[in-house]
């Protein structure tokens, strides 16, 4: 008999416009006025063997898989989805953009029946300059997507079986899709490299001229390059997360962004925020959803999960082997939540070798191998992650590898991904199957009691606890739980979450100088019960005060550890 999970709903849904959702600008670090949203209903068909097996309306940008898409349907591994949509456009002497925010895995784009353009990979965003297969009038967009959940290509925690730690795959367009029109000479890319008081950016595209507007002073500058000193300068932190919001001119382009001043370093066995040594409190961010899987019904809902845990006194929060929606990023940036990414996974995982093995002891000298396809999409994948985000003042620490996930070359990727972003604190190999090559030490301890050593750099706990309280009427499958340690009354499972901090995280920071610690996790996901809120965003399970203190005693007691 087939298993029927619960239908969870969030608070978020009430304000969810299927002819228009996600109708915000979807990159805050790079907006023009121009912007037409091409979400809502589109039409789908499923092609399976040159034979519509299923057609019908589906709400865009949500996951085919997703209650939200309207769709919600399981694919076969070739089946072909072909979305299509009609818009309108008047005559413009402009050129016109199409962006995709995301599609999963690979697509094939067309503009009133013309080819314009493929993509592969299903996490990051892309763009195509439409200008010359469009008509005055009525256009028709048809996206052909193939999703065979590729080991070789990052897939995440997406499983065609799921269950456990693995979760119900995402397949097509799953962030947002719109046009833009720009000069022919548009600005195409800004780098913004920020110190305590300024930052350098770097222009790719536009006039020779170009003029620079932020805190009511302008700045003239030619070529593409520019040192911005701000006066009074105020540096960003989670306690301050305070932006630098600007304007850049260009001929007949002009794009608006913001930036903030601060500056991630190394020194011995510390990481420095702005100079000073900085205790990282965080949790594991998986960036799941009850209701549309990887994108929640509004924007609101990534907003809310940052706003909860900072509620809760963290400051950081490691987003789990997925790229987020930007504006994610731009609620970090906003409200002074840091995060630590994680680059996607690619390649086959071992339960034996990638989890049961090192969990018990052995966590040294394995490594995988990485076939030409799957070693150029890594890297390919990961440059390009690494210049989407680069911008965000949040982002201050990448995951390289996860658990020996398909981790390969190491110490080689530690050296490309480090001199492509040397900005950033970069832990090679989070949890085992450590190499010499990383900034920190970075240990994964779920089923033992916390016991670490410092090896004289900083020392990580970059994932621990997992302890599962089942919320009634608010866990997705009734039939089978997923966690480390399982209690079935919630005040036992609070009592436990702060035991764990006081007796044996806090012993390790004083002892060791532990300088980073994240928490499994923010919330629910599936069978997982192990979060703090619960999946469908309704209950919180832990006291925001009984949080709040133990942020203050960690951040007290790493001071304390910091100036012995």
């Amino acid at each position: 008999m087939k298993q029927k999970f619960a239908t969870l709903y969030t608070p978020f849904e009430k304000d969810l416009n299927i002819d228009m959702p996600w109708a915000e600008y979807p990159r805050p670090q790079f907006m023009r006025d121009s912007f037409i949203n091409l979400n809502g209903r589109w039409n789908l068909e499923i092609n399976r063997k040159n034979k519509i097996v299923k057609s019908g309306e589906i709400i865009v940008p949500f996951p085919l898989e997703s209650r939200l898409s309207n769709f919600e349907f399981l694919k076969k591994k070739n089946d072909i989805l072909i979305y299509t949509k009609n818009f309108n456009l008047n005559k413009t002497d402009k050129t016109v953009l199409l962006h995709f925010g995301a599609v999963d895995q690979e697509c094939k784009v067309f503009v009133n029946d013309n080819f314009i353009g493929e993509n592969i990979g299903g996490y990051l965003p892309f763009s195509f300059d439409i200008t010359a297969h469009l008509k005055v009038g009525e256009n028709t967009l048809r996206v052909e997507v193939l999703d065979r959940l590729d080991k070789d290509l990052a897939y995440g925690k997406q499983c065609k079986k799921r269950g456990g730690m693995w979760y119900t795959e995402t397949s097509g367009i799953w962030q947002t899709v719109w046009l833009e029109q720009v000069p022919k000479n548009y600005i195409k890319s800004i780098k913004v490299a920020p110190h305590l008081s300024g930052f350098e950016i770097k222009v790719l595209g536009g006039e020779e001229h170009k003029t620079l507007e932020i805190d009511g002073e302008s700045f003239d500058f030619t070529g593409d390059t520019a040192n911005i000193e701000i006066k009074n300068p105020i540096n960003w932190s989670p306690e301050n997360p305070h932006l630098y919001y600007f304007t850049l001119k260009s001929g007949e382009d002009e794009i608006k962004s913001y930036t903030a001043l601060r500056t991630v370093e190394i020194k011995g066995d510390k990481i420095l925020l702005n100079g000073k040594p900085y205790f990282f409190h965080g949790l594991l961010d998986q960036g799941y959803f009850s209701d549309g899987i990887y994108t929640p019904a509004t924007p609101k809902a990534l907003e809310n999960d940052v706003l909860k845990m900072k509620e809760c006194g963290f400051n950081t929060l490691r987003k789990h082997i997925k790229i987020e929606h930007e504006l994610f990023y731009y609620y970090c940036d906003k409200h002074g939540m840091v995060v630590f990414q994680d680059l996607v996974n690619s390649g086959k995982y071992s339960f034996l070798i990638d989890t049961a093995l090192p969990t018990v002891a052995f966590k040294k000298g394995i490594t995988h191998h990485a076939n030409k396809k799957r070693r150029e999409h890594f890297i390919k994948n990961s440059l390009d992650t690494i210049n989407l985000l680069y911008n965000h003042p949040s982002i201050c620490y990448y995951t390289l590898f996860n658990e020996g996930w398909g981790q390969f070359s190491a110490e080689e990727m530690f050296d490309l991904m480090k001199k492509a972003d040397s900005t950033r604190v970069w832990d090679a190999t989070s949890g085992w199957f450590q190499t010499n090559k990383s900034d920190v030490l970075s240990e994964h301890i779920y089923f033992k009691p916390l016991k670490l050593k410092n090896d004289g750099r900083p020392l990580v706990l970059s994932e621990f606890g997992g302890y599962s309280s089942k919320i009634k009427d608010h866990s997705f499958n009734p039939y089978n739980t997923y966690g480390y340690k399982f209690f079935k009354d919630n005040n036992e499972f609070k009592k436990a979450i702060l035991k764990l901090y006081y007796n044996e995280v806090i012993p390790q920071i004083k002892q060791n100088g532990l300088c980073a610690t994240i928490l499994t996790q923010v919330s629910d996901v599936e069978d997982e019960t192990n979060g703090l809120l619960t999946y469908d965003r309704q209950i919180l399970k832990v006291s925001p005060n009984e949080m709040c203190e133990i942020a203050k005693t960690v951040k007290t007691e790493y001071e304390n550890y910091c100036n012995k």
